[in-house]
């Protein structure tokens, strides 16, 4: 009854993106993206002799936090070819091109009939579902075809379905994985109270991913030239509701402050309204060069995938989300050491509880708070942002951890 019910669900999700995805771009992405996606996949995949891991995230966030865990199978297991597949196309609009992956689609909606249809044509070897993904036909059908299911960097809560008296369905999706590995000690216990064994604590992937970005950063001249070695704010993935907050901050404080403003998304009018109600001099990254940036007080990114490299820039960061959306990446910011302030949602995110509880992380309800934490920070910074560097430095090594639980399952495999 209960599989009738979501499949029913799934339909209907389907039936309601058809109907607006001519009046809203990211539902139109999302149905064009998966038109005649059995055709696609044959193509991509004609002349294939290799076997297959299939990696899926759900958006560019889970991306980024298993990519690791992609580079590492790809050393270790060169003869694989990688399937990348993204629920959301703002993960894989993004990185449709992440060269690390033979083939990259989007996830078919998770139908009994579209599931059947794609592992079939895959055939994969293993599965990796990184973090939150959990898709009741995809799990069943793997499990029936015998390929070894991973889920790593997961992280639950109690009020989640799994937990519940009722959820036994929801349960029965869990037992479709070989191995779940988790970011904290509760999702152990929450698993393990539930019949699970299968469950090691193997942390998060993104720390290993983050401290590739401080190796691996770009430089921006634009964004050095603005600085001007005065102190940065950089203010990550900004929703409305953050501007709200942030944008009567700016405009009263005092002291010397260079800020760079990167909204989540790109929207020319909205980021035009916002640069009125600035009271300071404001500039699109798109209009300022080395030699005019300098003249500014605020430069907003008007385009996408800098904001890890702008970090080194910063001597604090404020992360956007945590006001409704869900937040953001921190560890981008913490790995290069600075105070970290956003909204007051983020008791989902441990990376976030983890830093308030430290001493490194700030959440703010409304623009007096941000005002007080930030002048305390801006007068003495060093502390928080040491303790936001030795954080990431410490938790890094889940991969590897991932990683022995992959060739323990490969090995198994081969040995049949």
């Amino acid at each position: 009854m209960v599989s009738g019910i979501y499949n029913t669900g799934i339909f209907a999700f389907q039936t309601l993106l058809r109907a607006v995805a001519p009046f809203n771009p990211k539902a139109q992405l999302w149905v064009e993206g998966r038109r005649n996606w059995t055709d696609r996949l044959r193509q991509a995949l004609d002349g294939n002799t290799q076997p297959i891991a299939w990696f899926h995230a759900a958006s560019l966030g889970e991306f980024e936090q298993g990519r690791p865990v992609i580079e590492a199978f790809r050393e270790v297991y060169p003869d694989h070819k990688i399937l990348l597949t993204f629920f959301s196309p703002s993960g894989y609009e993004v990185r449709k091109d992440y060269e690390g992956a033979d083939y990259i689609l989007y996830l078919p909606a998770d139908t009994s009939a579209n599931a059947r249809q794609f592992v079939t044509l895959v055939k994969p070897q293993i599965a990796f579902f990184i973090k939150y993904e959990f898709w009741h036909n995809y799990l069943r059908e793997l499990k029936t075809a015998g390929v070894p299911v991973i889920s790593f960097s997961a992280i639950f809560r109690p009020s989640q379905l799994f937990f519940k008296p009722w959820g036994q369905f929801y349960r029965n999706m869990l037992r479709c994985f070989d191995h779940i590995l988790v970011q904290n000690q509760e999702s152990v216990s929450l698993l393990t109270d539930i019949g699970l064994t299968n469950v090691t604590l193997g942390g998060d992937t993104r720390f290993d991913r983050v401290s590739q970005v401080v190796v691996t950063k770009k430089a921006i001249p634009i964004a050095e030239a603005f600085k001007a070695n005065m102190p940065l704010l950089v203010i990550g993935s900004a929703w409305p509701e953050d501007m709200a907050v942030l944008i009567p901050f700016i405009s009263q404080f005092d002291n010397p402050l260079k800020v760079i403003i990167a909204p989540h998304e790109i929207h020319d009018e909205e980021i035009e309204r916002w640069l009125k109600q600035l009271s300071k001099q404001s500039v699109r990254f798109s209009q300022a060069s080395t030699d005019t940036a300098s003249s500014f007080d605020i430069l907003f990114i008007d385009n996408i995938g800098m904001l890890s490299s702008l970090y080194q820039y910063g001597e604090f960061a404020y992360i956007g989300g945590a006001f409704k959306q869900g937040l953001h990446n921190i560890l981008e910011a913490a790995t290069f050491g600075m105070p970290l302030f956003f909204g007051p949602e983020y008791d989902k995110y441990q990376e976030a509880i983890d830093l308030v509880t430290e001493g490194a992380a700030f959440p703010v309800s409304n623009e007096r708070e941000l005002t007080v934490d930030f002048t305390k920070q801006y007068q003495s910074a060093a502390k928080a942002a040491q303790i936001s560097r030795h954080y990431v430095q410490r938790n890094i090594g889940a991969t590897a951890k991932v990683m022995e639980v992959v060739r323990e399952l490969m090995s198994k495999r081969i040995g049949e």
